[in-house]
């Protein structure tokens, strides 16, 4: 076995077999291609709960694919450690001469590649990686001039513009399952020996429902609705394509298209403006602001116990479930950054910690577009009433009910800060550091 050249497709955020560019062209390189997954112990090791589900979550989409694998006589090769390392026992396990896999665009993803592929080069070994968890990457939708967008809409339009047929064409890949390496199933590592424990809890399915996606736009911001697709995760992994739910998008709902075209839009960031990655202010004159960075505050917030329902609500969610409905997302933000004037970043790795469907470019837009710090934001005067949010899209408070049981009660708390008084305090706060000076 060691003496039979191969191809390795190397697995990251695409676990399935159908519909995948690296794997299909792993599978059409003529070499008989083995299947590698690696539990990256850089990202695990910093994981502070033992029990978080988004590592049950690869762990099962890996079992769902070997189970498939296992039929067509192959196996995953499934390994836990340093990405590096694990590539020099696979280059002695296996005679490696082609790697393939899908771009990762996050910073950490970039620095590893380069790692690996200087590795690869010193054996001989050629490194293949390709486009798949977005339609269009990096440049590939600009002003005209060739300068990226930092708005929205132009790019939307833009983007829409550019798309043919083809780009979101779906890879055959089931055509060329033959070309798996052939080898009896490998174990994969436990959950428990990398020092996990699953809750078993189900996790949302992965079909986009054609009934929600149709009322999308009339439903999407109601939180007691299911109104919302919830393959969030299933995009993050890569267990479902983006190429099928563009598609389907089209087809069922422009409003859905949009909320796809956003997270392309905020990859599309996470590329051409990389000081999001350094911890900085899209737009630098944010990072003036002083933040009251209050502990207490910030734990109230983090337990769902500040008095605001809405906000207590949908962060008692997060901690009970590793989801948040994406209008209470923004209420929630809106309020630690603009009534408690606390550091965007310290939610943004609260919600890194806890979200099933976590992802950097996501959430880090997402928490910038609330704070008034990022691109195509809401401007800084713009300061969310919960009460009134409360009203319009729970009116009948049954989302808010389901979380806050002892609303009515003594046992809840009074509000941590009044509205008008915390409206006024970032206003004053927030202008003072837009014109330069010091907020103290």
């Amino acid at each position: 076995m060691p003496h039979t050249p191969i191809a390795i497709m190397w697995f990251r955020r695409d676990l399935r077999l159908t519909d995948n560019a690296a794997l299909y062209h792993a599978l059409r390189s003529g070499l008989p291609v083995l299947p590698v997954f690696i539990f990256d112990k850089n990202i695990l090791d910093d994981l502070e709960d033992r029990k978080d589900r988004r590592v049950e979550f690869i762990h099962q989409a890996l079992e769902e694919m070997q189970e498939k694998l296992v039929t067509l006589g192959s196996t995953l090769d499934v390994r836990y450690g340093e990405p590096t390392a694990m590539f020099k026992e696979l280059l002695k396990d296996y005679s490696v001469q082609q790697v393939f896999t899908n771009h990762d665009y996050e910073a950490y993803a970039q620095d590893r590649d380069i790692a690996v592929e200087k590795l690869l080069q010193q054996h001989g070994t050629t490194f293949h990686h390709y486009k798949d968890q977005v339609i269009f990457e990096k440049t590939e939708v600009v002003k005209e001039g060739g300068k990226p967008y930092a708005v929205f809409t132009p790019y939307s339009r833009r983007w829409k513009a550019a798309l043919q047929p083809q780009d979101f064409a779906q890879f055959p890949v089931q055509k060329h399952y033959t070309a798996f390496l052939q080898q009896a199933r490998k174990p994969l590592p436990t959950l428990a020996s990398m020092g996990f424990e699953p809750l078993d809890q189900p996790f949302p399915g992965k079909m986009l429902k054609t009934e929600m996606a149709r009322k999308y736009s009339e439903q999407r911001d109601f939180p007691a609705i299911e109104g919302t697709s919830r393959l969030g995760v299933h995009l993050r992994f890569g267990t479902i394509s983006i190429r099928h739910l563009v598609a389907r998008a089209r087809e069922l709902n422009d409003t859905y298209l949009n909320e796809l075209i956003w997270r392309e839009f905020y990859q599309m960031v996470l590329w051409n403006f990389p000081q999001v990655s350094r911890g900085k202010a899209f737009r630098a004159e944010y990072d003036l602001i002083s933040w009251r960075n209050n502990e207490a505050e910030f734990t109230a917030w983090r337990e769902g116990r500040t008095g605001y329902p809405i906000v207590d609500a949908g962060m008692r969610e997060l901690n009970a479930t590793g989801y948040m409905h994406n209008r209470v997302r923004m209420i929630v933000a809106s309020f630690l950054t603009k009534h408690l004037l606390i550091d965007w970043r310290w939610g943004e790795a609260y919600f890194a910690k806890k979200l099933l469907d976590y992802d950097f470019a996501a959430n880090n837009g997402g928490w910038q577009w609330a704070s008034g710090s990022g691109c195509d934001a809401a401007p800084y005067f713009r300061i969310f009433n919960p009460y009134l949010q409360a009203k319009k899209f729970d009116p009948q408070g049954e989302y808010i009910r389901k979380w806050v049981p002892e609303l009515d009660s003594f046992n809840y708390p009074i509000p941590i800060v009044d509205h008008e008084f915390a409206r006024k305090r970032c206003l004053e706060q927030y202008s003072i550091a837009l014109k330069g000076k010091s907020a103290l």
